[in-house]
C-alpha cells in the first residue's frame, strides 16, 4: 500500500500477517505487559504480554522495555474481529532483529528518495506513488531495491518500464547521488577438532570448498588463526545475502568433516 506525505507503507496491508516481524514503538508499560503501536501499519495498537517479553522469568518489565523504545517483534496472535494483535519479543532472534531493521531502514530511505524524485520530476507525490511507484514496486518488490538497480545498472534497470524521460532522469540522478554499493561483513570463528591421521587434509578440503563461493557481489574468505581455530568471513551487499551464504558455507563444512571430527562456530559481530 502506498500513501503520500512521506508515510509510504510500500507493501503493508491493514494488519500484519501471523508470524511476521514488525517494527513497534512502546507506548504504555503496565505490570502485566506493554501497549505498542505498529510503525508500518498506520500506528495500529498491539500488545506484548509480560510472558512474551523474554525467555526467562521477568520480575520487572521495565528492565526490558522503555517508553518510546522501538523494537522488532513477532506477531503470534491476530484476532481481527476483536481488533487484537499480540506480539512477542522472546520469539525473535538476533538475526531476525538485524534483518528486519535493515529492511525497515531500506523502505524508509527508499520512500524519502522516491518522493525526492517526484519533486524533481515535478509530479504530485500521491500521483507518483500510484503510477511510477506502483510500477517499481511490482517489478522490484520495494523502492530502495529499484533505486539500487537504477544506480548500479542505469538504463538497463528501466527496460520494460513505461517511464517518461523526465522520470528516468529524476530516478537516475537521485539514485546515483544517494545509493552506492554497500558492503556487509559477517565473521565467525570455526573450531575444528579431530584426531584422525589425515585430519589436516580434510580440513583444507572443507575450507577450500567454501572459498570457491565468490561472485561479483559475494566473497568468502578463510584465515588460519591457530589450531584448531579458523576465521570464516562473508562479504556481501546485503546482510540477508551474507547470512544465507554463511549458513550454506557452515553446512558444507559440516558435511565435508562428518565423521572426521567436531565443528563449532563462534559468531562475531557483523560489520
Amino acid at each position: 500500500m502506498a500513501t503520500s506525505g512521506g508515510a509510504a507503507q510500500e507493501k503493508r496491508g491493514d494488519i500484519p500477517e501471523l508470524d511476521s516481524l514488525v517494527i513497534a514503538t512502546v507506548k504504555k508499560i503496565m505490570p502485566y505487559g506493554a501497549f505498542c503501536t505498529l510503525d508500518e501499519y498506520g500506528n495500529r495498537e498491539a500488545f506484548i504480554h509480560i510472558g512474551e517479553v523474554a525467555s526467562r522469568w521477568v520480575k520487572n518489565i521495565h528492565e526490558f522495555l522503555k517508553d518510546g523504545q522501538k523494537i522488532v517483534a513477532r506477531v503470534y496472535r491476530v484476532v481481527p474481529e476483536k481488533d487484537q494483535i499480540d506480539l512477542s519479543l522472546r520469539r525473535v532472534t538476533e538475526a531476525d532483529k538485524k534483518l528486519k531493521m535493515e529492511e525497515y531502514r531500506r523502505e524508509k530511505r527508499g520512500a524519502k528518495l522516491f518522493e525526492l524524485c517526484a519533486r524533481k520530476a515535478k509530479i504530485d507525490t500521491k500521483e507518483a506513488w500510484e503510477t511510477v511507484g506502483a510500477e517499481l514496486l511490482k517489478r522490484y518488490g520495494n523502492i530502495y531495491s529499484a533505486l539500487e538497480e537504477i544506480s548500479f545498472n542505469e538504463e538497463k534497470a528501466f527496460k520494460g518500464l513505461s517511464l517518461s524521460p523526465e522520470w528516468k532522469r529524476a530516478l537516475l540522478e537521485v539514485a546515483k547521488a544517494n545509493i552506492h554499493k554497500p558492503e556487509v561483513t559477517i565473521t565467525e570463528v570455526v573450531v575444528v577438532k579431530s584426531f584422525a591421521s589425515d585430519a589436516i587434509e580434510h580440513i583444507k578440503d572443507a575450507f577450500l570448498s567454501v572459498m570457491g563461493e565468490k561472485t561479483e557481489d559475494v566473497k568468502v574468505d578463510v584465515h588460519y588463526i591457530g589450531a584448531p581455530r579458523y576465521r570464516l568471513s562473508v562479504k556481501a551487499r546485503e546482510y540477508k545475502t551474507a547470512e544465507k551464504v554463511l549458513g550454506e558455507a557452515n553446512a558444507k563444512i559440516i558435511g565435508r568433516l562428518k565423521g572426521i571430527g567436531t565443528v563449532e562456530f563462534e559468531r562475531q559481530e557483523a560489520m
